[in-house]
């Protein structure tokens, strides 16, 4: 599968968080826009299993094509910047600061949330025939998924924000392992498998994603979800952002990188030279 070594792909990695700083903000918001589209149909389409068979491993089995085939057209995701672009900034890559890492952020976020959103419209208007009537079955599912994943953790209180908050971090965990996966091989079948068992792992265990709920959220509630927007950003979106980035830089980006690209001085060997051992 033309595998690539661990100190080559971490340099791949600084390359590219540099390239997605100082790409123009015109690139950066239709990539952004079109990883966004495509994740929140990845995930219509891994919930319509999940109704539809009754059961949900097949839906997290074949909800990363999605994933996969945004990586491979290059798109961007506010889960995978979030792991790339600080290493450039760590890396003191020139030209690179703290303001080009949260230009490219906010970018992509925005993309993305309009990518989601706009496919949250347009199922929306699959499940109830423009509206006109009530939501099939995978549209009250995802209603019911918006009230779970909201109102749901505000009964716990900070028991429950607390929750939200590490599932988020496992969840980019999972997330930018395979963003990174993709840069261990330079076959397209050797990115795929890469990407698919850690994107299968976060969505069958429920970890939040921020730009999969930005999908979910805005179209419970137009399906008829019981809550409410503020319930979205304060119970959800914004807590989930900070665990995605403090789960893919902290887990995956920076540890990476320092034991990988920025190695620790090595151990002098205790082995015995020939000479040593001639001598005794």
């Amino acid at each position: 599968m033309a595998y690539v070594t661990p100190a080559d792909f971490v340099t791949k990695m600084i390359d590219a968080g540099e390239s997605k700083i100082f790409m123009s903000t015109r690139d950066t918001l239709i990539r952004a826009y079109m990883a966004g589209a495509i994740l929140a149909l990845a995930a219509a389409f891994a919930v319509t299993i999940n109704v539809q068979t009754g059961q949900p491993l097949a839906g997290a089995i074949l909800f990363p094509v999605g994933f996969c085939l945004l990586y491979l057209m290059g798109f961007d995701l506010l889960t995978g910047v979030f792991t790339l672009a600080p290493l450039a900034l760590i890396d003191k890559r020139p030209g690179v600061t703290p303001g080009g890492v949260l230009r490219n952020w906010s970018l992509v976020f925005i993309g993305n949330f309009a990518g989601a959103l706009t496919v949250a419209v347009m199922m929306a208007i699959v499940f109830t025939f423009g509206f006109t009537t009530e939501p099939n079955a995978v549209g009250q599912a995802i209603g019911h998924i918006g009230e779970g994943r909201t109102v749901g953790y505000a009964a716990h209180g900070a028991g429950g924000m607390l929750t939200l908050f590490i599932r988020g971090v496992l969840c980019n965990w999972m997330v930018s392992t395979g963003v990174v996966a993709a840069m261990m091989s330079t076959s397209v079948s050797g990115k795929v498998i890469g990407m698919w068992m850690p994107i299968m792992l976060f969505f069958y265990m429920g970890f939040e994603h921020s730009i999969v709920n930005m999908f979910l959220f805005p179209s419970g509630l137009m399906l008829g979800g019981k809550f409410s927007i503020m319930d979205y950003f304060i119970w959800n979106e914004i807590p989930t952002v900070v665990g995605n980035l403090v789960g893919g830089l902290a887990f995956v980006g920076l540890s990476l990188y320092a034991t990988h690209s920025r190695t620790a001085a090595k151990r002098a060997s205790m082995a015995k030279t020939p000479a040593l051992v001639a001598a005794e």
